[in-house]
Protein backbone atom coordinates (compact mmCIF):
# COMPACT_ATOMS: atom_id res chain seq x y z
CA UNK A 1 0.00 0.00 0.00
CA UNK A 2 1.41 3.37 -1.09
CA UNK A 3 1.05 6.40 1.09
CA UNK A 4 1.08 9.80 -0.64
CA UNK A 5 2.81 12.73 1.05
CA UNK A 6 0.58 15.20 -0.79
CA UNK A 7 -2.38 16.75 1.05
CA UNK A 8 -5.86 15.67 0.00
CA UNK A 9 -7.32 17.15 -3.21
CA UNK A 10 -9.72 19.48 -1.41
CA UNK A 11 -6.86 20.92 0.63
CA UNK A 12 -4.77 21.44 -2.49
CA UNK A 13 -7.65 23.23 -4.18
CA UNK A 14 -8.09 25.52 -1.18
CA UNK A 15 -4.34 26.23 -1.09
CA UNK A 16 -4.34 27.10 -4.81
CA UNK A 17 -7.36 29.35 -4.42
CA UNK A 18 -5.78 31.03 -1.40
CA UNK A 19 -2.54 31.61 -3.29
CA UNK A 20 -4.38 33.14 -6.24
CA UNK A 21 -6.44 35.33 -3.95
CA UNK A 22 -3.32 36.44 -2.09
CA UNK A 23 -1.58 37.27 -5.38
CA UNK A 24 -4.62 39.25 -6.52
CA UNK A 25 -4.71 41.18 -3.23
CA UNK A 26 -0.95 41.78 -3.45
CA UNK A 27 -1.22 43.09 -7.00
CA UNK A 28 -4.16 45.32 -6.11
CA UNK A 29 -2.32 46.67 -3.07
CA UNK A 30 0.82 47.22 -5.14
CA UNK A 31 -1.15 49.21 -7.70
CA UNK A 32 -2.69 51.33 -4.95
CA UNK A 33 0.77 51.99 -3.43
CA UNK A 34 2.19 52.80 -6.86
CA UNK A 35 -0.66 55.24 -7.51
CA UNK A 36 -0.08 56.83 -4.11
CA UNK A 37 3.65 57.18 -4.78
CA UNK A 38 2.96 58.80 -8.17
CA UNK A 39 0.46 61.20 -6.56
CA UNK A 40 2.94 62.14 -3.85
CA UNK A 41 5.72 62.67 -6.41
CA UNK A 42 3.44 64.93 -8.45
CA UNK A 43 2.43 66.87 -5.34
CA UNK A 44 6.07 67.34 -4.29
CA UNK A 45 7.01 68.42 -7.80
CA UNK A 46 4.19 70.97 -7.86
CA UNK A 47 5.18 72.24 -4.39
CA UNK A 48 8.82 72.61 -5.47
CA UNK A 49 7.73 74.39 -8.64
CA UNK A 50 5.51 76.84 -6.71
CA UNK A 51 8.30 77.44 -4.17
CA UNK A 52 10.76 78.16 -6.98
CA UNK A 53 8.31 80.59 -8.63
CA UNK A 54 7.68 82.35 -5.31
CA UNK A 55 11.42 82.57 -4.65
CA UNK A 56 12.07 84.03 -8.12
CA UNK A 57 9.21 86.49 -7.66
CA UNK A 58 10.53 87.58 -4.26
CA UNK A 59 14.06 88.04 -5.62
CA UNK A 60 12.74 90.11 -8.52
CA UNK A 61 10.82 92.33 -6.05
CA UNK A 62 13.90 92.88 -3.87
CA UNK A 63 16.14 93.57 -6.86
CA UNK A 64 13.69 96.20 -8.07
CA UNK A 65 13.98 97.96 -4.71
CA UNK A 66 17.76 97.90 -5.10
CA UNK A 67 17.54 99.40 -8.58
CA UNK A 68 15.11 102.08 -7.41
CA UNK A 69 17.35 103.07 -4.49
CA UNK A 70 16.61 104.51 -1.09
CA UNK A 71 17.81 101.24 0.47
CA UNK A 72 20.91 99.53 1.80
CA UNK A 73 22.17 95.96 1.73
CA UNK A 74 23.36 94.72 5.10
CA UNK A 75 25.53 91.86 3.89
CA UNK A 76 27.09 89.27 6.14
CA UNK A 77 30.58 88.40 4.90
CA UNK A 78 30.84 85.34 2.66
CA UNK A 79 31.70 81.78 3.74
CA UNK A 80 34.84 81.50 5.86
CA UNK A 81 37.17 78.69 6.81
CA UNK A 82 35.72 76.69 9.74
CA UNK A 83 35.65 78.42 13.10
CA UNK A 84 33.80 80.80 15.41
CA UNK A 85 35.02 84.32 16.00
CA UNK A 86 38.76 84.81 15.56
CA UNK A 87 41.90 83.17 16.95
CA UNK A 88 43.18 84.54 20.27
CA UNK A 89 45.34 87.61 19.83
CA UNK A 90 44.11 88.44 16.32
CA UNK A 91 44.83 91.90 14.95
CA UNK A 92 42.73 93.96 12.56
CA UNK A 93 45.73 95.01 10.51
CA UNK A 94 46.97 91.45 10.02
CA UNK A 95 44.75 89.18 7.96
CA UNK A 96 46.87 86.13 8.76
CA UNK A 97 45.80 86.41 12.42
CA UNK A 98 42.06 86.37 11.59
CA UNK A 99 39.46 83.87 10.38
CA UNK A 100 39.30 84.55 6.67
CA UNK A 101 37.21 83.67 3.64
CA UNK A 102 37.44 80.20 2.18
CA UNK A 103 37.96 79.66 -1.55
CA UNK A 104 34.24 78.91 -1.80
CA UNK A 105 33.45 82.17 0.00
CA UNK A 106 35.57 84.24 -2.37
CA UNK A 107 33.92 82.61 -5.37
CA UNK A 108 30.43 83.13 -3.89
CA UNK A 109 31.16 86.82 -3.23
CA UNK A 110 32.29 87.28 -6.83
CA UNK A 111 29.12 85.55 -8.08
CA UNK A 112 26.98 87.84 -5.90
CA UNK A 113 28.68 90.85 -7.47
CA UNK A 114 27.96 89.44 -10.94
CA UNK A 115 24.29 88.91 -10.00
CA UNK A 116 23.99 92.51 -8.90
CA UNK A 117 25.67 93.76 -12.06
CA UNK A 118 23.48 91.64 -14.36
CA UNK A 119 20.39 92.80 -12.43
CA UNK A 120 21.35 96.43 -13.02
CA UNK A 121 22.05 97.20 -9.35
CA UNK A 122 24.59 100.00 -8.89
CA UNK A 123 26.04 100.88 -5.49
CA UNK A 124 26.35 104.54 -4.56
CA UNK A 125 28.70 103.67 -1.70
CA UNK A 126 30.36 100.51 -0.43
CA UNK A 127 31.31 100.45 3.26
CA UNK A 128 32.88 97.54 5.10
CA UNK A 129 33.94 96.32 8.49
CA UNK A 130 37.71 96.45 8.99
CA UNK A 131 37.83 92.66 9.36
CA UNK A 132 39.59 91.10 6.36
CA UNK A 133 36.76 88.66 5.65
CA UNK A 134 34.38 91.59 5.25
CA UNK A 135 36.77 93.73 3.22
CA UNK A 136 37.56 90.80 0.94
CA UNK A 137 33.84 90.13 0.45
CA UNK A 138 33.17 93.78 -0.38
CA UNK A 139 36.03 94.07 -2.88
CA UNK A 140 35.09 90.78 -4.56
CA UNK A 141 31.58 92.19 -5.09
CA UNK A 142 32.28 95.82 -5.91
CA UNK A 143 35.99 96.08 -6.67
CA UNK A 144 36.65 98.65 -3.93
CA UNK A 145 35.29 99.51 -0.49
CA UNK A 146 35.76 102.02 2.30
CA UNK A 147 36.46 100.88 5.86
CA UNK A 148 33.88 101.98 8.44
CA UNK A 149 34.46 101.03 12.07
CA UNK A 150 30.72 101.21 12.84
CA UNK A 151 30.41 97.94 10.90
CA UNK A 152 33.14 96.20 12.95
CA UNK A 153 32.11 93.09 14.85
CA UNK A 154 31.15 93.48 18.52
CA UNK A 155 31.04 89.70 19.00
CA UNK A 156 33.79 89.94 21.62
CA UNK A 157 32.76 93.29 23.13
CA UNK A 158 29.04 94.07 23.35
CA UNK A 159 29.88 97.33 25.09
CA UNK A 160 30.13 99.08 21.71
CA UNK A 161 26.92 97.60 20.26
CA UNK A 162 24.60 100.51 21.07
CA UNK A 163 26.96 103.18 19.70
CA UNK A 164 27.78 101.29 16.51
CA UNK A 165 24.17 100.34 15.81
CA UNK A 166 23.11 103.97 16.30
CA UNK A 167 25.72 105.11 13.75
CA UNK A 168 24.52 102.59 11.18
CA UNK A 169 20.85 103.50 11.74
CA UNK A 170 21.76 107.18 11.26
CA UNK A 171 23.51 106.42 7.96
CA UNK A 172 20.56 104.35 6.73
CA UNK A 173 18.18 107.17 7.67
CA UNK A 174 20.31 109.56 5.59
CA UNK A 175 20.10 107.51 2.38
CA UNK A 176 18.94 109.76 -0.43
CA UNK A 177 16.37 108.90 -3.06
CA UNK A 178 18.03 106.79 -5.75
CA UNK A 179 20.98 105.81 -3.50
CA UNK A 180 21.78 102.15 -2.87
CA UNK A 181 24.38 101.30 -0.25
CA UNK A 182 26.32 98.09 0.30
CA UNK A 183 27.29 97.63 3.96
CA UNK A 184 29.39 94.50 4.57
CA UNK A 185 29.45 93.46 8.20
CA UNK A 186 28.89 90.59 10.64
CA UNK A 187 25.98 88.46 11.85
CA UNK A 188 25.83 90.05 15.31
CA UNK A 189 25.65 93.54 13.82
CA UNK A 190 22.87 92.65 11.38
CA UNK A 191 20.88 90.82 14.05
CA UNK A 192 21.17 93.79 16.43
CA UNK A 193 19.77 96.11 13.75
CA UNK A 194 17.06 93.91 12.24
CA UNK A 195 16.45 90.82 14.38
CA UNK A 196 17.42 88.70 11.35
CA UNK A 197 20.10 86.02 11.75
CA UNK A 198 21.59 85.82 8.24
CA UNK A 199 23.66 83.00 6.81
CA UNK A 200 27.16 83.80 5.60
CA UNK A 201 26.90 85.72 2.35
CA UNK A 202 23.19 86.48 2.85
CA UNK A 203 21.93 90.00 2.13
CA UNK A 204 19.29 91.75 4.21
CA UNK A 205 17.90 94.71 2.28
CA UNK A 206 16.75 97.53 4.54
CA UNK A 207 15.47 101.10 4.55
CA UNK A 208 14.71 103.70 7.18
CA UNK A 209 11.40 103.14 8.93
CA UNK A 210 9.44 105.41 11.21
CA UNK A 211 11.09 106.52 14.43
CA UNK A 212 14.58 105.59 13.28
CA UNK A 213 13.73 101.90 13.02
CA UNK A 214 15.55 99.86 10.39
CA UNK A 215 12.86 98.25 8.23
CA UNK A 216 13.59 95.00 6.39
CA UNK A 217 12.54 95.14 2.74
CA UNK A 218 13.60 91.59 1.89
CA UNK A 219 16.47 89.11 1.77
CA UNK A 220 18.72 87.67 -0.91
CA UNK A 221 20.64 84.41 -0.64
CA UNK A 222 24.38 84.51 -1.09
CA UNK A 223 26.18 83.91 -4.37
Amino acid sequence: MTTSNQPPMIVRMLMTASTRLGLHVYRAASKRWLALVVMLACALNMTASVAAENSASEEARVLQHLRDGGVAILLRHAQTVPGIGDPPGFRLGACDTQRNLSAQGRAAAARFGERMSVAGVRFSQVLTSQWCRCRDTATAIAGAAEDWSALNSFFDDRGTEARQSAEVRKRIAAIKRGETLLLVTHQVNITALTGVVPAMGEAVVVRAGKGGVVEVVGRLAGG
